[in-house]
């Protein structure tokens, strides 16, 4: 049995795109895979396209119920012993001018993207921390918008300033149990969540412009990538983006 075939990775939004594209690169690779996400229709046809077989398990959970996250990790160590990598993935966008939210589309967003992601932290943390040998790997789903906002994105903007956040502190609380903390930028990945980019969307200078794209692919190659790193390694942050996007300078 290889060293990949014997890992557990819990992946969190792994219907679609960026949790989908992780979860098809670690199984594969040979990892047993938890795939978690609100909807079990997309949770199934990703098994299904995977062909690993007993190595993918589709287990439904909404990260905004603590419960359910529980029951999750929970199902996870019954079905193979242990978990060795969170990939902390779900995630909501929204795009509104603040003076226009509501107190309901905010609290939607933190619910999902801080509230949630909390909550997953906390579930591995309780798992890597407990089991024998102790440890484990957290990369949490960042974005772009946690260094540089985009117009009319105040709540996912700040949902993931505050990700980089729980990344830092869980990187330091994590080192008395061997918990290895890290967050993946992702800029410009074609999904459907990010389709419309290359349509055009607002930019700072206040026209409406196409962005260039990556495929979604690259991004589970680099989530593999910082997940296949020995333990005594950690990529604390790393960003991954369409080369020519308009992130890095003016405009």
């Amino acid at each position: 049995m290889s060293e990949a075939s014997k890992r557990v990775a819990v992946v969190t939004g792994a219907g679609t795109g960026i949790g989908r594209a992780a979860a098809l690169a670690l199984l594969g690779d040979g990892w047993n895979v938890v795939l978690a996400g609100r909807r079990p229709e997309p949770l199934d046809e990703v098994v299904a396209t995977s062909g690993a077989g007993a190595r993918a398990l589709a287990v439904p959970t909404d990260v905004t119920d603590p419960a359910e996250v529980a029951a999750m990790f929970e199902r996870a160590v019954q079905a193979f012993g242990r978990v060795d990598l969170l990939f902390n993935n779900a995630g909501k966008s929204l795009s509104v001018p603040l003076e226009d939210m509501t107190p309901e589309q905010w609290k939607s967003v933190v619910d999902v993207n801080l509230n949630g992601m909390f909550y997953c932290l906390q579930g591995a943390f309780r798992v890597m921390k407990a089991q024998k040998p102790q440890g484990g790997r957290i990369i949490n789903n960042g974005s772009i918008s946690a260094y540089a906002p985009r117009p009319y994105s105040i709540a996912y903007t700040a949902t993931k300033h505050a990700v980089t956040g729980l990344t830092k502190t869980a990187a330091l609380d994590g080192r008395a149990y061997d918990i290895a903390v890290g967050q993946i930028d992702i800029g410009n990945a074609v999904t459907e969540l990010a389709a419309r980019m290359a349509k055009g969307v607002p930019q700072a200078n206040g026209t409406i412009a196409a962005e260039p794209m990556m495929d979604v692919g690259i991004v589970g190659q680099s989530v593999l990538y910082m997940a296949n790193l020995p333990p005594e390694a950690n990529v604390l942050f790393h960003t991954v983006m369409a080369t020519k996007m308009p992130f890095v300078g003016r405009g």
